[in-house]
This record gives structure tokens, C-alpha cells and sequence, in this order.
């Protein structure tokens, strides 16, 4: 079992709050031999629509001394979780959540920028402090 990142309950209690139902937590995966754990796996339900969206959210902190370092190894993990999520359930969305300091100090910088266009990265963006989502973006 994977260790849970320091604002996995923050960013589980935020999406609760915006009308999620948590299904996974882990949400567990096994491609071949290789086992995957993404923090978190989640449906809503669209009354408009009368279908579920569903998700899943690996949570972020960058609470490390940089930020560039924490990022490098960010997309790689996402990009297996993504590609793997597409072979076995492809209707689920992977969503990285980056706190909201993060987000405006390094995601919206050009090089911040850059990786997550080109790689067609959506993201949660969260505030730890009061436990909110604060944006998605896609």
C-alpha cells in the first residue's frame, strides 16, 4: 500500500464538499505484472446528463525544497497512470491536484506552462487551508 500524500484528506474532504462520492482510495490498478495506486478515485453524478463522470486524482504537495525537482518526476508518473487508466478504464479522467500556491507560483509560469500543454495535463487546483477546490482545468 502506497503512503498517502500530506493533503490526501484535505483533497478528499474538498471533493466530498463539491458533491463527489469517493470510490477508491486507493484506487488500485494492475497492468501485466505491475501493480498502481492513485490517491484517489471518484464519481459524480450529472442530473443534467443522468450519467456519472468519474475520476481519478493523484494529490500533489511540491512540499520538498524545489519544486522544479518535484516536477520532473511528476509527469512521468501521471503520464503511466494516464495511459494505463485509458487501457482499463478509459470513461475515468486522471487528474493531478497541485496546491493553489503551487499553481500560481510554478504552473502558470511559462516553463510550468509548457508540460502540461503539450501533454494535455488537466489539473485540480486546491487550497490546503481551507480544504477547497479551487479550480479544474483542462
Amino acid at each position: 500500500m502506497p503512503v498517502r500524500d500530506n493533503f490526501h484528506n484535505t483533497v478528499k474532504n474538498a471533493l466530498i464538499r463539491e458533491g463527489w462520492k469517493i470510490t477508491h482510495d486507493p484506487y488500485f490498478m494492475r497492468y501485466g505484472d505491475t501493480e498502481f495506486y492513485i490517491d484517489l478515485g471518484a464519481e459524480q453524478i450529472l442530473a443534467a446528463e443522468k450519467e456519472g463522470k468519474k475520476i481519478a486524482v493523484e494529490i500533489k504537495s511540491f512540499l520538498g525544497d524545489s519544486t522544479v525537482y518535484e516536477f520532473h518526476t511528476a509527469p512521468g508518473q501521471f503520464i503511466s497512470y494516464r495511459i494505463i487508466l485509458e487501457e482499463i478504464e478509459p470513461d475515468r479522467i486522471l487528474y493531478p491536484a497541485v496546491p493553489a500556491d503551487i499553481y500560481d507560483s510554478f504552473f502558470m509560469s511559462r516553463f510550468g506552462q509548457m508540460p502540461v500543454r503539450k501533454n494535455q495535463i488537466r489539473l485540480i487546483v486546491y487550497n490546503a487551508e481551507r480544504e477547497e477546490i479551487e479550480s479544474w482545468t483542462n
